[in-house]
């Protein structure tokens, strides 16, 4: 569905992207993790032309992007952000539906897919469709830039640390919405995060990134089995040390299932 072939990004001195190569599976969730400065925003940007590269090419459903003309990628796929970046002069509605206007959809097909949506995400219609964005909780609108990225019935969705403005417990909360609108929908999802507790929930694979360059990718499996390089143990520190408290906390050793005290 997804293919990077020797992707780099290079602004004056500083190399973003290195000679990057990877496969996003149709119907796959791959998570791109790292630091801060590792070239994982840059290249989910890349895919949809948000960011031209300097050197090597990006597939999508077997067509080169650099042949087609921007506009018309960007509408076939999904974008979303943590800042989201709703209209705030448009109703929620309004901001949903720009996308599928801007297709040319016919008014009804758009009031349709809005309010289809809006049940998708859970917020009601009715309730929510004339809303002012400026009325909504931070969860509230990312369910919306959630809606949004999918107005146009992409197959393709790049999320680019949606969750990481949240609480713990919303963030938790639309984590597992993703997941549910991702089986029900069958969508390829990139999604970035700092977060390696993040991607090792939510991601069939992860690919780390340092410096620009591919260091490993995996199943979250493979990868707390046998990290491989000092950088992915070392982004895997924080989620074992929280899990080991946890254990510790329940009295549980850490080799014992959940519910079987040590």
């Amino acid at each position: 569905m997804i293919e990077l072939r020797d992707l780099s990004r290079t602004y004056d001195d500083h190399v973003a992207v290195d000679h990057l190569s990877l496969t996003v599976a149709a119907g796959e969730l791959l998570v791109l993790v790292g630091t801060s400065g590792c070239g994982k925003t840059t290249t989910l940007k890349m895919i949809n032309r948000l960011v031209e590269p300097s050197s090597g090419t990006v597939w999508v459903d077997g067509e080169n992007v650099a042949e087609l003309p921007a506009h018309e990628l960007r509408r076939r796929i999904g974008y979303g952000f943590q800042q989201v970046g709703l209209f705030p002069h448009w109703s929620v509605g309004e901001n949903i539906g720009v996308v599928p206007r801007l297709c040319g959809w016919e008014p009804s097909r758009v009031a349709s897919r809005v309010d289809a949506l809006l049940e998708l995400v859970r917020l009601a219609p009715a309730d929510y469709r004339e809303r002012d964005p400026a009325t909504l909780s931070g969860g509230q609108r990312q369910r919306v830039g959630l809606a949004r990225a999918l107005a146009a019935e992409p197959s393709v969705v790049l999320l680019d640390e949606p969750f990481g403005a949240l609480d713990p417990l919303t963030r938790d909360h639309l984590q597992q919405e993703l997941l549910r609108i991702r089986a029900e929908l069958g969508l390829t999802i990139v999604f970035v995060t700092h977060d390696m507790g993040e991607a090792l929930l939510l991601g069939d694979r992860i690919a780390v990134l340092d410096a620009g360059r591919l260091v490993c990718v995996g199943t979250p499996q493979e990868l707390l089995s046998s990290p491989g390089d000092p950088g992915v143990e070392a982004l895997l520190a924080t989620p074992r040390r929280q899990l080991e408290r946890i254990d510790e906390i329940l009295g549980r050793s850490p080799a014992s299932p959940p519910g079987e005290a040590s």
